[in-house]
């Protein structure tokens, strides 16, 4: 049976949902403490932790991975409380966006010397939210409310301290104790947040909601009814645009929110201005002004295109020649770029020649480039290298595209559960091999 759009997409409205409802609690913090970045910080030291155990062999969304994330996000949470001073010469900001350049700067030396570097690290910061399972969601939604359950016993300190750090070091409170377990409760949030939604959507589902909310009202449940508001409709809007799109759901959600966030603020900026006739005429203004930039970098873009055609067609060329077809040569296709790798392919239109190469290629992410590029040959032989990826394929991510292909192609997905194993899988994949086996 063909999936809709409820059972595609519900997992990943109900995961936004969880992230919305601590996220947008805890923004509101990070605003007062004037920390902007540290939940992003945070999340790159947490993604970094993820990172060193795909280095060793553990692959992103297990429990090793799990354990590692969160190890480093506890040795980040202490660094950002020690780190807090009571007379500071250097704002903590500072510190914050440091160890957020030092754990990304690692992040990719490290991802340098492991296979398939590049899509490890497009995942950590996009994430992989359409394919968050309800096992997950569950489990985040109950180690959330213990999070929040904690913050709401303990309200009063990390209240006072976020909003009067002065008169909480008046009071004889330990405040560096009390930033560290509010690091701590962070971190175990980020930990979970990042290996879904990935690094930007975490920050994005922080930041906006507490900045939108306070343009509004000073009132704390009052910003906080407004920022779980927004992210619903956010989610729900940006999740539909990414699904008839047909564009990744992370990045779409990030953007949404950003267009949310301006809408708000330009709103705002005409109810409160003394002249609304001369806030009008700003705002026609300012988007003019945007349009014609836009316009004018299409016209930039499309100038250099043309110009550049013929290098293109060149480099191409040096691809097909550099690149020949013995079993020794076909390896180096894991170093290719990805531009160049799709240029590459794009020369060969032998179906033969692709098989081939798929037959040799020993590298996961080329053989799935590879069958897309025999999909746009031959749609049969394509689909079935994309089933042999997804029987024979170690890569999570690499066998998630594959499945995501075939769903799309197919219109069906069989009821195939890539939690289970492929013996378990065994009645999907028939069907879909019998549905291939009768196209022409």
């Amino acid at each position: 049976m063909n999936l809709s759009i409820i059972d595609i997409m519900a997992p990943a409205f109900f995961e936004c949902l969880v992230l919305v409802g601590i996220h947008s609690y805890l923004g509101l913090h990070v605003l007062r403490r004037k920390v902007i970045f540290v939940d992003l910080a945070l999340a790159q030291i947490a993604a970094l932790g993820t990172t060193v155990g795909f280095l060793f062999g553990v692959m992103p969304g297990t429990t090793g991975a799990y354990w590692f994330s969160l190890s480093f996000a506890f040795i980040g949470a202490a660094v950002f409380s020690i780190s807090r001073f009571r007379h500071e010469k250097i704002p903590q900001e500072a510190v914050i966006g440091l160890a957020y350049a030092i754990a990304a700067s690692i992040a990719i030396l490290v991802i340098d010397k492991a296979p398939h570097g590049a899509e490890h690290i497009k995942e950590i910061l996009t994430g992989s939210i359409l394919w968050v399972k309800w096992s997950t969601i569950i489990e985040a939604a109950i180690v959330y409310s213990f999070v929040g359950l904690f913050h709401f016993i303990y309200r009063e300190q990390f209240i006072l301290i976020s909003e009067h750090p002065e008169e909480a070091y008046k009071k004889g409170m330990n405040v560096r104790f009390w930033d560290f377990l509010f690091y701590v409760s962070f971190g175990v949030v980020i930990t979970h947040s990042v290996g879904t939604a990935g690094v930007l959507l975490v920050f994005v589902f922080l930041v906006v909601p507490a900045i939108a909310s306070m343009l509004i009202t000073d009132v704390l449940w009052k910003q906080l009814i407004i920022g779980w508001s927004l992210g619903v409709f956010v989610s729900f809007i940006g999740l539909y645009i990414s699904y008839a799109a047909d564009l990744p759901s992370g990045p779409t959600v990030v953007a949404f929110y950003g267009l949310m966030l301006i809408i708000i603020a330009l709103i705002l900026y005409l109810i409160r201005a003394e002249s609304r006739t001369g806030a009008m005429m700003k705002i026609s203004l300012g988007i003019g002004v945007t349009l014609a930039v836009v316009f004018g970098l299409y016209l930039m873009g499309k100038a250099f295109k043309d110009s550049d055609e013929h290098l293109h067609e060149e480099k191409v060329i040096v691809n097909s020649n550099t690149y020949a077809k013995t079993s020794e040569q076909v390896k180096t296709l894991a170093e290719l770029s990805e531009s160049d790798l799709k240029n590459y392919l794009n020369s060969i239109s032998e179906i033969n020649q692709l098989q081939n190469l798929f037959n040799i290629e020993e590298d996961e992410y080329s053989k799935l480039k590879i069958a897309g590029r025999v999909l746009v040959v031959d749609k049969k032989k394509g689909l079935n290298l994309y089933l042999k990826i997804i029987t024979d394929g170690e890569l999570p991510f690499v066998k998630e595209e594959a499945i995501e292909e075939m769903r799309k192609i197919t219109g069906k997905k069989f009821g195939f559960d890539s939690s289970l194993s492929i013996k378990e899988n065994k009645q999907a994949l028939n069907n879909w091999e019998n549905l291939i086996n009768k196209l022409e």
